[in-house]
C-alpha cells in the first residue's frame, strides 16, 4: 500500500474545471519548498523524479510561476504519513509544508485552506506536534 494518496486525477479535474495547478519544489538540505505552476495535466508526466520517488519541476526550472509572487493558493492538499481527527498532521519532519504555510500568512492572500488525503489506516487518536506545526482545516478519509 502506498503511504500517500495519489492525485493525478484530481490534477486532471483541476484543469478540466479550468482552474490553475500548483505543486511543491521541495530544496534539499534545507526546510524550503515553492508551489510552481503546472501548465496542463499532462505537463507533470515531463518532471523529474526526485530521490523521494516525487515529480516535482527541476531546481533549474525558472520558467514556471511561483504561487507567493502572483496571487497565492486558495487551497493546498497534505500530504502526511498520519493524523488525528483534531487536524494534526504527522509529516516527514522536514517542516517543507510548516514552512511554506507560514509564508503563505505573511501573504496578502493569506493562508490558504488546506485538507489533508489520508487513508482510514492513517488516522490516529493522537500523532505528536511541535510548536511550529500547522493544523490542517479538514482531513478526507475513507471511514468505513
Amino acid at each position: 500500500m502506498p503511504d500517500e494518496i495519489q492525485t493525478e486525477e484530481i490534477i486532471k479535474d483541476i484543469f478540466e474545471q479550468g482552474k490553475e495547478c500548483f505543486i511543491p519544489r521541495y530544496k534539499p538540505h534545507s526546510s524550503h519548498m515553492d508551489m510552481l505552476k503546472l501548465s496542463s495535466a499532462e505537463d507533470i508526466s515531463s518532471l523529474a523524479l526526485t530521490s523521494w520517488n516525487i515529480l516535482q519541476p527541476s531546481d533549474d526550472d525558472s520558467a514556471r510561476e511561483e504561487a507567493l509572487a502572483g496571487g497565492g493558493l486558495d487551497l493546498i492538499f497534505m500530504p502526511g504519513l498520519g493524523f488525528d481527527k483534531k487536524g494534526n498532521r504527522l509529516g516527514r519532519g522536514k517542516g517543507y509544508y510548516d514552512t511554506y504555510l507560514d509564508r503563505c500568512m505573511k501573504h496578502p492572500s493569506g493562508k490558504p485552506y488546506t485538507i489533508a488525503l489520508a487513508f482510514r489506516e492513517q488516522i490516529c487518536e493522537s500523532v505528536p506536534v511541535a510548536e511550529n506545526d500547522v493544523q490542517v482545516d479538514e482531513i478526507l478519509y475513507e471511514d468505513c
